[in-house]
């Protein structure tokens, strides 16, 4: 049974930082891509970053380019999301999430099968 839990949001001021985190379990991690999304109040569930199993490739929303990092140890079986220079409309539920098969790049939300609890990331202005 695949588990991913999510942890490290909080209340932070715009310009602030934060690191997520989310330890998988029940598959094999370094075999997975794994993804971030995030949801605030009434959108829909959006992209954030992406990387591949080795993480030797990143992918990320143009609107958290050059402010957020994706990395992952795969040692630990967790991945990260470094969040620099937060802004108020980055708050939302983020979540880490795992495609159905491994060795696979996606990218859209409709294409991931595991998904965890979500963690509350608040900006304040």
């Amino acid at each position: 049974q695949v588990q991913l839990v999510e942890s490290g949001g909080g209340l932070v001021q715009a310009g602030g930082s934060l690191r997520l985190s989310c330890a998988a379990s029940g598959l094999s991690f370094s075999h997975w891509g794994m993804g971030w999304f995030r949801q605030a109040p009434g959108k829909e569930r959006e992209f954030v970053a992406f990387i591949t199993w080795a993480g030797g490739s990143t992918s990320y929303a143009n609107s958290v380019k050059g402010r957020f990092t994706i990395s992952r140890d795969n040692a630990k079986n967790t991945v990260y999301l470094q969040m620099n220079s937060l802004k108020p409309e980055d708050t939302a539920v983020y979540y880490c999430a795992a495609p159905k098969e491994p060795f696979r790049v996606v990218l859209r939300s409709r294409d991931y099968d595991y998904w965890g609890q979500g963690t509350q990331v608040t900006v304040s202005s």
